[in-house]
């Protein structure tokens, strides 16, 4: 039986933190501090400091979530033990309607960041997307082990990198970059806020990994508090000399960080930032594939999706085949991307109305499973209404989470019907 399957619990709060800061400091951090900054000024710190501070409870009441529900299905399993087996199927399909692409942005914003830099050709950039996934799918396959070891080396280089570029910069910061602070006024600055959601999503990556961990109860929370910090301290380090010496204007303002490095390193600059953009890229593709190939497991294990979904190979005990069927469907969807030249910005506003609309589903889960709990609900409550917030903002992509609802729920019922149908017999 499907539902007798387990994943091995080798994962520890080291492992978990490399991934938990792999999955949440992704490809945001090499272009959203200058972009904050085109749009609000010097006060687009303000947006930074304040999303941070708004992203906290978030960011708890999911780790909390997975201490007291660790389950491979994540944010649907939340929803199936809050509301039932309905909403979890739905959230499910929810999840499915980023699997086929949000691997292929992720991967290609990382590469077109290194064929900016080094100027190559989108034939190149595109072969380096697929590399960045094919890597990420290779080391999943071995084992989650093997893959948060990879992880910790990733990010102890990345955070070192960050480090060293924000210190060649710092000599540079000059206090007439910061005036005036509000230079378009308060507007933009709730504006860049918007954007920079983007820079925040995946916190809810390491719930479907919380199967694996050999102490849940001792390691997440450890896990989660220590990402907390890190990944906001690198963040406001980032935006603090982007915006105090002025990269984010004039010429290659999109690249801040090669920039920076430059000013410090030389004409080495563009080979450094290269493998930079590389690492962080690779780091949240990394994540992405090990929490989507665990989502897909798990729904699957409970029936809502294809049960050949739900095989665990026999000696890495990985769930082997969602990854293949993961690979195959990435690549399809990178090779139309590069055939019709679809626009990464359209798609990339598509999927974060899903996780937006996932984070809902979530933070309303934790209001009803936390309901004696008084302290994680107000932290849940605080996040649902700063998700719903932003919610407002995505335009007509709000829409586009719907069409994946609706499938979920059309095949919830006839998976039901079926049920039904085959008891009678």
């Amino acid at each position: 039986m499907t539902s007798q399957k387990k994943l091995r619990k080798t994962l520890s709060w080291t492992h978990g933190t490399a991934m938990t800061i792999g999955a949440v400091l992704g490809t945001g951090v090499l272009v959203l501090p200058a972009t904050a900054a085109i749009m609000a000024g010097p006060a687009s710190l303000l947006a930074w400091v304040f999303m941070a501070l708004l992203t906290l409870p978030l960011a708890l009441t999911l780790g909390y979530m997975a201490i007291y529900y660790p389950n491979a299905g994540g944010v649907a399993a939340y929803a199936r033990q809050a509301f039932g087996p309905a909403a979890g199927t739905i959230t499910g399909w929810l999840f499915l309607g980023t699997v086929p692409v949000g691997g292929p942005i992720t991967a290609l914003i990382g590469a077109n960041y290194i064929g900016a830099i080094l100027q190559f050709s989108d034939l190149t950039i595109y072969f380096i997307a697929a590399f960045i996934l094919l890597l990420g799918l290779i080391l999943n396959y071995r084992g989650i082990e093997i893959a948060g070891w990879a992880q910790m080396g990733v990010i102890v280089v990345i955070a070192a990198m960050l480090l060293a570029a924000a210190g060649a910069a710092l000599p540079y910061v000059n206090k007439a970059a910061f005036q005036p602070f509000l230079p378009h006024g308060w507007k933009p600055v709730g504006q860049a806020m918007v954007v920079l959601f983007w820079a925040f999503v995946g916190w809810e990556m390491i719930a479907h990994l919380t199967e694996e961990f050999a102490n849940p109860k001792r390691d997440i929370p450890k896990m989660t508090w220590l990402s907390i910090f890190i990944i906001n301290a690198l963040y406001l380090l980032v935006a603090f000399v982007t915006v105090g010496t002025n990269t984010y204007l004039g010429e290659g303002a999109i690249a801040p960080l090669s920039i920076m490095i430059q000013k410090g390193w030389g004409p080495n600059a563009a080979g450094i930032t290269a493998i930079l953009g590389f690492l962080v890229c690779f780091g949240t593709n990394h994540i992405y594939i090990a929490g989507f190939s665990r989502l897909l497991f798990a729904q699957a294990r409970e029936g809502d999706f294809p049960a050949f979904l739900a095989a665990l190979h026999p000696k890495y005990a990985t769930p082997h085949v969602a990854l293949i069927t993961m690979g195959i469907v990435n690549m399809l969807v990178l090779g139309i991307a590069y055939l019709l030249k679809l626009e990464i910005a359209h798609l990339m506003q598509l999927i974060c109305a899903i996780f937006i609309m996932i984070y809902l589903i979530a933070m309303a889960s934790a209001i009803r499973l936390f309901h004696n709990k008084r302290i994680l609900r107000l932290l849940a409550s605080c996040s649902f209404l700063l998700c719903l917030l932003i919610y407002l903002f995505t335009g007509w992509s709000s829409l586009f989470p719907f069409a994946f609802i609706m499938m979920g729920t059309i095949f919830y019922y006839l998976k039901r019907r079926k049920q039904q149908t085959d008891t009678s017999c």
